[in-house]
């Protein structure tokens, strides 16, 4: 038993100084690797520390500055806008694959409000969301109406009624660039989200009717304004919380109203992918009915028939009813063809030659003569003015 009870000590023994003796090691190897381990960990927290302090201080003045940012991003978006034009301006036809555009825009304004009630969904997330589909909405937005600016201004006659159109559009487009304005008032305001997006489709639409379907101008008119007021139904369903009889009665009821009031406005709209080339005038010649030699102004004295040639430019193609309106000192005297239009069919990028002629009295002579192109609409394709010469 004292054997047993000797060995028993022995071996605790030698476990207690085997268990020093690790102990011991463990602290030998620490003391060693300590100098090198324990400053490479304080170093990588400090560089972290450093590194995640410099990201919240930039993070801070952007948040300081988000205003101003944004104003230095709209100038940016407006120069980008410039080189769209100059596209659109070179290539019109191009304009056929806005459809995917306002497909895009038109569906997230509809789903956007949904998207961002999401209850998984926090309220800095869902803010976040609701600025990134925003982005894409105003880089489409830009795109479309930069691009289709051109094309009116090319069918614009600026000293008619039709540059107004011109003018609202260009203001649509800047409005575009502003991502302040667009952030915090079109895009939260769903009436003004519903205007915006139908009148720009309008626009829009207009143009690529007309350059891949060969239409009469005011068709395309109305069929782009059916795809605008179909736009603005589709709000009123899903933001007014309209349904059956209360959702029609209000969509017929703006129907109407935008086709009337496009029937009074239509003057007012420049007919895109038509223009009048350079009009020319001139004594006509009774044997061959063509101009004896062209003038730039109306001779002292001079009477007869006198010959306006305006060439029609349609490079997309023409079909439509026009007339010659002469004018006389601001008078109208005269249109041609009385009564009735003109038929023209197809259209040729030099011009289509339309021309009409007018006698004109001896005494008294009139000071400036006019000729207005217009479609049987009332919309202006273009204006020829010829002078009077001064008497020396």
């Amino acid at each position: 038993m004292k054997d047993r009870a000797e060995g028993a000590f022995t071996s605790s023994s030698t476990g207690k100084r085997s268990a020093s003796a690790i102990i011991c090691c463990v602290l030998e190897v620490k003391e060693q690797l300590a100098p090198e381990t324990v400053p490479l960990a304080e170093a990588a927290v400090t560089n972290g520390g450093t590194a995640l302090a410099r990201v919240r201080r930039i993070w801070a003045y952007v948040h300081e500055r988000e205003t101003l940012l944004w104003w230095l991003h709209s100038c940016w978006s407006f120069l980008f806008g410039v080189g769209v034009m100059i596209l659109g301006a070179k290539k019109p036809a191009y304009v056929r694959i806005i459809v995917f555009h306002i497909g895009f825009i038109w569906a997230t304004s509809l789903f956007l409000p949904v998207l961002i009630r999401l209850p998984w969904l926090s309220g800095v997330w869902s803010e976040r969301v609701r600025l990134v589909i925003n982005y894409f909405n105003k880089n489409f937005y830009q795109q479309l109406l930069f691009f289709v600016i051109p094309v009116y201004y090319a069918s614009t006659t600026f000293s008619s009624r039709n540059v107004v159109f011109l003018i609202v559009l260009c203001l649509s487009a800047v409005l575009s660039t502003l991502d302040v304005v667009y952030d915090r008032y079109l895009s939260v305001h769903w009436p003004l989200t519903a205007l915006f997006l139908s009148f720009n489709s309008f626009a829009c639409i207009n143009v690529m009717l007309l350059v891949m379907f060969p239409l009469r101008i005011e068709l395309a008119l109305y069929l782009a304004a059916a795809f605008a007021v179909a736009i603005f139904t589709s709000m009123l369903h899903r933001f007014g919380q309209l349904r059956g009889q209360s959702l029609w009665i209000p969509a017929a009821a703006t129907g109407l109203f935008v086709l009337f009031f496009l029937h009074l406005t239509i003057s007012f709209i420049p007919p895109v992918m038509v223009s009048l080339g350079k009009a020319t005038f001139g004594p006509l010649n009774l044997k061959t009915y063509r101009i004896k030699h062209v003038i730039s102004e109306l001779p002292a004295g001079f009477s007869g028939r006198l010959v306006a040639l305006t060439p029609i430019k349609a490079p997309f193609g023409l079909t439509a009813k026009v007339r010659h309106k002469w004018y006389l000192d601001g008078w109208l005297v005269w249109t041609h063809p009385k009564p009735g239009y003109d038929v023209v069919r197809g259209g040729r990028r030099e011009g289509y030659r339309y021309w009409s002629y007018l006698t004109i009295p001896k005494d008294p002579a009139p000071r400036t003569i006019r000729v207005d192109v217009e479609t049987s609409s009332g919309q202006l394709i273009g204006r020829a003015i010829l002078g009077r010469a001064t008497e020396e």
